[in-house]
């Protein structure tokens, strides 16, 4: 919320006022966030888990002894992990109409995570996306191991494109706070 203005004229402090229209607005916005935070959650995760089980064939392949498969389960664990925060953070915010740390920080922390978070995983499946076409030799004898690879790798894009829409509304929060003083458009 902006801090009270005083009138041109002197005397009394304004408030600012949000009407229930724009707080019932806030509330679909942030339900729609916690959607895509919600999909980014569950394809990260979904593709940390098809890594981590990722263990078939024969002795010699396991996603660990590639350094690339880790990046890639590292950062979807990471981002499944910091999805899991932001929901909650979302949740709370939807149930109180407050956010979880002060607005200005909220607004920032939201915006700079999400950036930080999508190039991350961006760049892991990019990494795991190399790793697996480089590999396509060896998977006559492991297809099992590739074919899973793949899958989670392609979950892990699909996680980066709901963390990326996620980050295009966390920016819109922020241009409605630079702009407005709060994270509600009006």
């Amino acid at each position: 919320m902006r801090s009270p203005q005083p009138h041109r004229n002197g005397g009394e402090t304004q408030q600012h006022f949000h009407s229930t229209i724009s707080l019932q607005k806030l509330k679909r916005f942030n339900s729609l966030i916690l959607v895509f935070r919600f999909s980014a959650f569950c394809f990260s995760l979904a593709s940390a888990v098809f890594m981590l089980t990722n263990s078939r064939g024969s002795d010699s392949f396991h996603w660990y002894n590639f350094g690339a498969f880790r990046y890639v389960f590292a950062a979807n664990a990471i981002v499944a992990v910091y999805s899991l925060f932001e929901m909650t953070a979302a949740v709370w915010e939807i149930s109180r109409n407050a956010t979880l740390f002060p607005e200005v920080c909220q607004v920032w922390f939201d915006f700079g995570h999400d950036q930080v978070f999508a190039y991350l995983l961006l760049s892991a499946n990019s990494t795991g996306t190399e790793m697996a076409r480089r590999m396509k030799d060896a998977c006559p004898d492991n297809k099992p191991f590739c074919v899973q690879s793949d899958i989670a790798i392609a979950l892990g894009f699909v996680g980066f494109l709901f963390l990326g829409v996620s980050s295009l509304f966390s920016g819109f929060r922020v241009v409605c706070f630079i702009i407005n003083g709060s994270r509600i458009y009006v």
